[in-house]
C-alpha cells in the first residue's frame, strides 16, 4: 500500500484506484481553492483532525444519492407540509459550518471541521462553489448543511440541527431542488443507514468516477443559489 505525499507546489492527485482499502489516498498539500476543486473534480476529499496532517480519502464503495430516486417519509412530508421552518439558500454559509463544526463526529468526540477546514470552505464559499442549506425556525437557525457543487454534481460535507427534522427539511428541499435543476448526483461520501432512508445506494468507486467525468462536462453553477418562490420539495 503506498499513500502519497502531496507537494504544496503541485496541485495534481494520485489516480483514485491506488487508495489503501479504507479509502486513504494521499497526506499533505493544501487547503486552497484551487485544490480542493481539483480534488472534487477527482472524487477526492479531505477529512482529518487536529492530531493529523491533511488526509485526501477516496473511498470504494462510493454512497450516493440520485436526485430523482429521493425517498421523503411519510413522517417528513407531514413537517414539510405544515410549513414549520423556512428553508433558505446560501445565507449563513459561515454559521451552518460552524454549527456543524460544533456538532462533532457521529461516531466518537472531536471534529474533522477543524479551524483551516472551516476557512477553507468558507473561501470555496465565496470563490462561488461551496453551498449551503438553512432551515429556520422564526429567526433561529434549527438546521442546515453544506456542501460543493460542480458541474451537476453536489458534494454532501456535513449537517446539524437544534430543532428536530431540520436539518432533514434542508436536505429533502436541496434534493428536489438539484433534481429540478437536473443534478446527476448527490455524493454521500460515507455510508449511513440515514442516508440510505433516503434512497442512497452504494456504488463502485470506478462507476462513481465515470459519472463523475461525464457530470462534471456540464457547466458549473457559481454563485449564490436561491430557492424559486413558491417552491416545495413534495
Amino acid at each position: 500500500m503506498t499513500i502519497y505525499l502531496l507537494s504544496p507546489e503541485f496541485m495534481g492527485f494520485p489516480d483514485p484506484a491506488q487508495a489503501s482499502e479504507d479509502g486513504l489516498l494521499a497526506v499533505g498539500g493544501d487547503l486552497s481553492v484551487q485544490r480542493l476543486v481539483a480534488a472534487y473534480s477527482r472524487g477526492i476529499y479531505p477529512w482529518y483532525d487536529v492530531s493529523s496532517p491533511i488526509l485526501w480519502w477516496s473511498p470504494d464503495p462510493r454512497l450516493v444519492l440520485e436526485p430523482r430516486a429521493l425517498h421523503i417519509p411519510r413522517s417528513l412530508a407531514k413537517v414539510i407540509r405544515k410549513e414549520k421552518f423556512k428553508v433558505t439558500l446560501d445565507t449563513a454559509f459561515e454559521r451552518v459550518i460552524q454549527a456543524c463544526a460544533r456538532s462533532g463526529r457521529a461516531n466518537g468526540p472531536g471534529t474533522w471541521l477543524v479551524p483551516d477546514m472551516v476557512s477553507a470552505y468558507v473561501a470555496l464559499h465565496e470563490a462561488g462553489c461551496a453551498h449551503s442549506v438553512e432551515a429556520w425556525d422564526g429567526d433561529v437557525l434549527a438546521g442546515g448543511l453544506y456542501g460543493v457543487g460542480l458541474g451537476r454534481v453536489f458534494f454532501g460535507e456535513s449537517m446539524f440541527f437544534e430543532v428536530s427534522d431540520a436539518s432533514k427539511v434542508a436536505f429533502a428541499y436541496l434534493v428536489r431542488l438539484l433534481e429540478a435543476w437536473d443534478f446527476e448526483m448527490i455524493d454521500c461520501q460515507q455510508t449511513t443507514g440515514h442516508l440510505r432512508r433516503f434512497g442512497a445506494c452504494e456504488i463502485a468507486r470506478s462507476e462513481f468516477l465515470d459519472r463523475l467525468k461525464s457530470a462534471l462536462e456540464s457547466e458549473d453553477r457559481l454563485g449564490k443559489w436561491s430557492l424559486p418562490q413558491g417552491f416545495s420539495p413534495l
